[in-house]
């Protein structure tokens, strides 16, 4: 009897377990949406609060005045942490991959990540698709700047140094270094007929001449670049138009760019100092900056040959009242 009963339970289980099955599985389904819900809303939640803060502080006038400033001072007095970082760094390497992979590629990432986000925030403001290309021109006027920057320095380089090749190989350097200091100038040098710097430098001579730090350079225009053009993120949340995420998201990105730009310059300084090419360079990517965004081009009234600065977005703004510093 006791067998029987046993039976008609398991065949009892055996009929209602598939339908209990399925509705613990709409329950984990309901469980796993409520969770995915909750997520999203609290990362979505830290994105618009982070990049408001974020937004807000680049905003800031005291930022936007003294920025330019910092840049400069960290430039002028960056080769004297070279007195302190270790020779063994993994920095102090030029086949870093932050180097082979950013800084060769510098203009190409601004160009990217902030164009997007002119891009995006222009027609979030407008709802103009040849507005938004318009403000573009701003880098496009900027990349050729850089571009007649770096021609002139290359030829200025060219006509002012000279080619030379060491008398002394680098072993009998190191086998004989009594030789070496006992010389006042070093290892006899033979004048080279080569064609520039860097016809000099690929057959394995010696370069002498002037020198100016393309790396700062670009470094510092792009660094001043994308401080002017998200500057004017808070200021466009405040009209009240719809943000999206990816908006957001670039705009951070940007901040991430300019943070790692400011992080090369200090490994540059700080492992390579080329004192005063670097200062050199830094100083034209300030001009270049000065001139094209306060007293160039952009301070014209907007048209059709002209955009403007990037506070053009702004509805009420203009471009013929150029302000006074960078405020």
């Amino acid at each position: 009897m006791t067998s029987e009963v046993d039976v008609d339970l398991l065949n009892m289980q055996w009929k209602f377990c598939p339908q209990q099955t399925k509705m613990d599985l709409c329950g984990l389904k309901e469980m796993l949406y409520r969770i995915h819900n909750s997520v999203n809303k609290l990362l979505h939640w830290a994105l618009v609060h982070f990049t408001d803060l974020t937004a807000g502080l680049l905003a800031h006038f005291l930022f936007r005045r003294h920025f330019h400033f910092l840049l400069s001072v960290l430039v002028m007095f960056g080769p004297v942490l070279s007195l302190w970082v270790s020779k063994y760094s993994i920095f102090g390497n030029k086949n870093h991959y932050l180097y082979r992979l950013f800084l060769h590629s510098c203009w190409g990432w601004t160009c990217i990540l902030c164009g997007s986000f002119i891009f995006l925030l222009s027609y979030c403001i407008s709802n103009s698709f040849i507005h938004s290309i318009c403000h573009l021109l701003r880098l496009a006027v900027a990349g050729t700047l850089w571009t007649l920057f770096r021609r002139l320095l290359s030829f200025l380089v060219d006509a002012s140094g000279s080619c030379f090749e060491p008398l002394q190989s680098p072993t009998e350097i190191h086998r004989n270094p009594r030789e070496l200091l006992e010389s006042d100038t070093g290892p006899l040098l033979l004048l080279r007929e080569e064609k520039g710097k860097a016809a000099c430098l690929k057959a394995g001579l010696e370069w002498q001449g002037c020198e100016v730090s393309d790396d700062i350079l670009i470094l510092s225009l792009c660094c001043l670049i994308l401080v002017e053009e998200i500057g004017v993120f808070r200021p466009c949340l405040a009209l009240g138009k719809p943000v999206g995420t990816p908006l957001r998201i670039l705009f951070l990105l940007c901040v991430l760019l300019m943070s790692l730009w400011i992080f090369l310059i200090v490994c540059l300084l700080a492992h390579f100092p080329l004192f005063p090419a670097q200062l050199v360079g830094g100083a034209l990517g300030y001009l270049g900056w000065k001139g094209l965004y306060y007293k160039g081009w952009y301070v014209l009234k907007p048209g059709w040959c002209c955009v403007g600065r990037p506070k053009a977005l702004l509805p009420d703004s203009t471009c013929n009242t150029a302000s006074n510093g960078t405020t």
